[in-house]
This record gives structure tokens, sequence and C-alpha cells, in this order.
């Protein structure tokens, strides 16, 4: 369950990471390679946060919802400004 504390828009993209030397620059969590749509298409096919989290244990709710505020955001046709991290930089 997500914790009480109602989190931004920026809060939670701030969770999301592009880079241009990882999985070809698509938006993906922050530290990991799991792309942004392949967590949106598992939620599009009818599959669970909590399936979601057993498949992917390094991910948490907050994660998910991440990735549920991006689509959102794309879904208005706006820019969502998320830094893009350069060469031998690496992500924590």
């Amino acid at each position: 369950m997500i914790d009480e504390h109602a989190f931004t828009r920026d809060e939670l993209l701030d969770r999301i990471s592009i880079n241009p030397n990882v999985c070809f620059g698509k938006p993906c969590i922050k530290g990991t390679r799991i792309w942004v749509s392949l967590i949106l298409d598992f939620l599009a096919s009818g599959m669970s946060q909590e399936e979601i989290l057993k498949e992917y244990p390094s991910l948490t709710a907050l994660d998910i919802q991440a990735c549920l505020a991006y689509g959102a955001e794309m879904s208005r046709e706006r820019h969502v400004p998320i830094p893009i991290t350069f060469l031998y930089e690496v992500e924590t």
C-alpha cells in the first residue's frame, strides 16, 4: 500500500529517468532498466500492482504510480521535463 503522504507530480516523475545509453533512451524507472511502457502495458493487460511487484521485487508501489503519472502526462501531449543523463553518469 502507498504511504498516505500525497506525492506531487514532480516527486513521482523524479522516479523516472531517461539516458540515451540505457534502453535506447526510453523512459525507465530510475536505477533500473525497466521501461515505463512495460509497466503500463502490464497494467493495461489486467496485471495487478501486486503481481507486478512480485514479478519485479526491486520495484515499489511508488514506482508503479510514477509510471502512471508519466503516462498521464504524456497522454495530455505535454512535454515532461525529465533530465537526460549523459555518458558515464551512474544512476543511483
